[in-house]
Formats: C-alpha cells, sequence, structure tokens
C-alpha cells in the first residue's frame, strides 16, 4: 500500500508547480535569486521573485529490485504529524571557511523547491559554520522548530556530531558526507562512496579482459579504503591484485610521488634490458642485429610493467601532477589503463594526454548536464559537483512528504528497495545507512569524457 502511495505521488510532485505555504515562518518557494547570506540561526528566506517554471525530472521510484540481504535495519518511532506543511531541516555551512559551498548547496535546494511545487512542505535552513558544534546547534533549533527530517550536514564530524540528537528525537538524516563510517541505521548517507566507483570501474575492465591490478592512492584512511574496495573487487570477480604503493598523503607535486611511480613502473630493470639488448645487438654488426637495433629505436624500456591497470583514486591538481609520471616511465594507455573515480570529472577538461584513454566511474552525466545549465542559468556560475545532492535531496523529501502519517520519512520508506532517481541517476539507501548507486563508466578522450557504459536504469539484479 505504501509502496504504491509512494510511486504516485513521487510522480506527482514532479508535475506540480504550487506555491508552498507554511502557518508560521515563510518558506523558500520560488526560483532562487541572487545568493542569500544566512546568519546563524537564519529564518527561511522570503519569497523572492518567480522564474519562469522549467519541466524538470525531480526524484522518482524506479523499478523494483530484489531485496537487499542485510540486517533488519533499525526503526524508528512512527511520527503522529500535526495537520498542516510537513517541516525540513537543511543543515549547511552557510557561515565560515566552507560558505562559499555551502551556499551553492542552498541554491541547488532552493531550485528543487521551486521544481517540486509542494505546498504542503516547508524546508528550514540553519547554518552550521562547518563544525560540529555548529552542526549540534543547528539541529536542534530545526528539531525544536518541528524538522521531521533532517537534510546534512556535509562534513563527516557534523554528521557524527547530531546523531544523537536526530535519533532521540526519533527523525531520520539525509547526510551530505561520503564518509562511510558515520552511516547507520537512522542516518543515511547521500554522498557518492568512493568504493562503489571503485568495485564499478573494476568490474568493467575486467570484462574488458584486465586481469592484473595495481593501485597508487594516498597513505591515509581514503586510500588505504580504496585499496580495500580494489582487493576486495579483485577477490570476489577474479581479479589478480599486484602490491598496490602508496604516496604520502601531504603530496603537492610530481617530485614527490615520482620515485614511487619509477619503483612501480619498474623502469630502471626495463631500462637496463634495453640497453643489454642493445649491446648485444651491436656487437653482433649482421644485417639481422642491424634491423633489431631499428625496431628499438623510440623505445625506452623493453617488458612489461607487470600489471594491466592502475587504480589511481585522486582528482584535481594532485591527478593532474601524477598522471603524466606514468608515460614518463614508459607505463602508456591502453597497455595500461589508469582507473579512477569520480574526482577525474574535475581535470577532463585540461586535455591532459596522460589520462587519454583512462576509465573512470561516476553518475550517468546527462541528466547532470540539465540541472548544471539551469543552476547557471538562475545564478550565473557553474555548481560545485555536490551541488547536486542538495537538489536530489530536497525534491526527494518534497515528494516523500506528501505520504501520510509520517510515513515518507521512515525508515522504511527511505530504504525502498526500488530506489529512486534524481539528476544523479537512480540511488537508494541501505539499512545500514550506506546507499547504492548507479554508476555509468566513461572514458577521457582529447574531446572529454565520453561514456562506454551506460549507468543501469534500475536496481532488478543489482
Amino acid at each position: 500500500m505504501i509502496a504504491g502511495m509512494l510511486a504516485i505521488l513521487i510522480f506527482a510532485s514532479a508535475c506540480q508547480h504550487s506555491r508552498p505555504s507554511s502557518s508560521t515562518a515563510p518558506p523558500i518557494t520560488t526560483a532562487p535569486p541572487a545568493p542569500v547570506v544566512l546568519a546563524p540561526p537564519p529564518e527561511p528566506v522570503a519569497p523572492p521573485v518567480l522564474v519562469t517554471p522549467v519541466e524538470v525530472s525531480v526524484v522518482e521510484p524506479v523499478a523494483p529490485s530484489e531485496p537487499l540481504n542485510l540486517p533488519e535495519p533499525y526503526t524508528l518511532p512512527p511520527l503522529a504529524l500535526p495537520p498542516g506543511p510537513v517541516s525540513v531541516a537543511l543543515l549547511l555551512p552557510l557561515s565560515g571557511p566552507s560558505s562559499e559551498l555551502g551556499q551553492a548547496l542552498f541554491e541547488a535546494a532552493q531550485l528543487a523547491l521551486f521544481d517540486i511545487g509542494n505546498e504542503d512542505f516547508v524546508l528550514l535552513p540553519r547554518d552550521t559554520g562547518g563544525t560540529a558544534e555548529g552542526a549540534v546547534r543547528a539541529a536542534n533549533q530545526a528539531l525544536t522548530a518541528g524538522a521531521r527530517l533532517v537534510l546534512g550536514p556535509l562534513f563527516s564530524g557534523s554528521v557524527a556530531a547530531v546523531a544523537p540528537l536526530t535519533r532521540l528525537a526519533g527523525v531520520n538524516v539525509v547526510a551530505f558526507s561520503s564518509d562511510r563510517s558515520v552511516a547507520r541505521p537512522g542516518v543515511y548517507l547521500m554522498g557518492f562512496l568512493p568504493a562503489q566507483q571503485v568495485t564499478r570501474v573494476v568490474e568493467y575492465a575486467i570484462g574488458q579482459k584486465l586481469q592484473w591490478f595495481t593501485a597508487l592512492a594516498p597513505s591515509n584512511a581514503y586510500g588505504e579504503s580504496m585499496v580495500g574496495a580494489l582487493t576486495e573487487v579483485t577477490q570476489a570477480i577474479g581479479g589478480i591484485l599486484v602490491e598496490p604503493l602508496f604516496f604520502p598523503a601531504e603530496a603537492e607535486t610530481a617530485a614527490d610521488v615520482e620515485d614511487i611511480v619509477r619503483f612501480m613502473a619498474n623502469y630502471d630493470v626495463r631500462r637496463a634490458a634495453l640497453l643489454s639488448q642493445r649491446d648485444q645487438l651491436m656487437a653482433q654488426d649482421d644485417e639481422i642485429s642491424r634491423a633489431a637495433l631499428d625496431r628499438l629505436e623510440g623505445i625506452s624500456t623493453i617488458g612489461g610493467a607487470g600489471f594491466d591497470a592502475v587504480l589511481l583514486p585522486e582528482g584535481g591538481p594532485r591527478l593532474l601532477s601524477i598522471a603524466p609520471l606514468f608515460p614518463y616511465f614508459d607505463i602508456d594507455s591502453p597497455e595500461v589503463r589508469l582507473l579512477g573515480t569520480y574526482q577525474w570529472e574535475s581535470v577532463v577538461g585540461e586535455h591532459e594526454p596522460a589520462l587519454f584513454g583512462g576509465w573512470f566511474a561516476a553518475p550517468p552525466p546527462a541528466a547532470r548536464a540539465d540541472f548544471e545549465k539551469r543552476f547557471e542559468d538562475n545564478f550565473g556560475y557553474s555548481p560545485p559537483r555536490l551541488a547536486s545532492l542538495a537538489y536530489d535531496a530536497v525534491a526527494l523529501a518534497g515528494a516523500l512528504a506528501k505520504l501520510p502519517d509520517g510515513q515518507g520519512f521512515s525508515a522504511d520508506t527511505l530504504t525502498n528497495g526500488s530506489g529512486f532517481r534524481g539528476v544523479d541517476g537512480i540511488f537508494r539507501f541501505t539499512p545500514d545507512g550506506g546507499n547504492e548507486r548507479g554508476l555509468a563508466v566513461l572514458e577521457v578522450t582529447p574531446e572529454g569524457a565520453k561514456t562506454i557504459d551506460e549507468a543501469p536504469k534500475s536496481f532488478a539484479g543489482f
């Protein structure tokens, strides 16, 4: 019964553009204005000037799939909601060092709120200041104001800090963090979990007959988790793991990593083998030897590196510094594929030749491209990568708010096995607080990133 209502209500939310209302503070009801800076504790923003509505695809359910074989989830107490609008908190760093990112997520949330047009839905933005203490204060304000679901916070420390408070209040959290360690029943992560991306791209690579894998990762908890994910997937589906290497987590330049890549490439041994063969051919000094010498011209080494693919889970300037070291030490694509995560999206436009032919897993780009255009049209700048999380979270909350008696925000509804579809493709929350996403595999080319394996359209068979 609930599942049927869920499908109807979420579909309906994508077709409505009526104005939300509130019996207390005015909610955000229209397309976004210029950036709004909120001082703590902020109040919901008064209605700005309407922009022209745009036909959009907000979060919607996808085809049913097989249920996950996971432990029984912790069920929060049922909510008996009073009549009237349903309030949802939005906890973001609207001040402090991360205020620029927080403001972008806030504007994406406003865009979603305008798109869903649910008159029974009130968004309560609260400033965390980017700290755990600020997040607790913001959560307490929102819960006191009657929030029935908490969206955010952004950082893992803040998520961990608010979890005891929301648990006592019987309110679920949909956080924007990607740190798996803070997930738990009642605290569901919306962020892009890196381990899933490793699994997706390695599964594809094995399907393309690559067998020997290694990794070059930072020597921190993130790097260790990436290597752990690579270890698990290779063991599970028949790949072979060559000993991975780590570089200093504080490394910033190619010089900080150069010796490690040289060792990984077995460059000195392969170079010595080439020079030895050249000496032998020159000593023979016959027609066959001279022809062989000609074939060695332009070659730096002989012999393979000992692996088919290298996982390089980096992004931004550091990825651009490290990647060229591989061809420099004679590890070239397609003989050896570089593999990455969605962080590679940030450098595709840099046209780094060392990344050409590399593969990475990421949400499907098509729907997000439309979101990015609409965001830029409204706010005058390109959204940061994480802005779509706020859009999808608010769109989902606005749709689920239509379910009666608080069922829309229950653990059972949030962990619906069929999942939801948003601007980053299909996703669903798992009972232990994690998430699963339908990811595509993309290849870096001189023209940009192209999809070489489409993202799934549903969780059937996942």
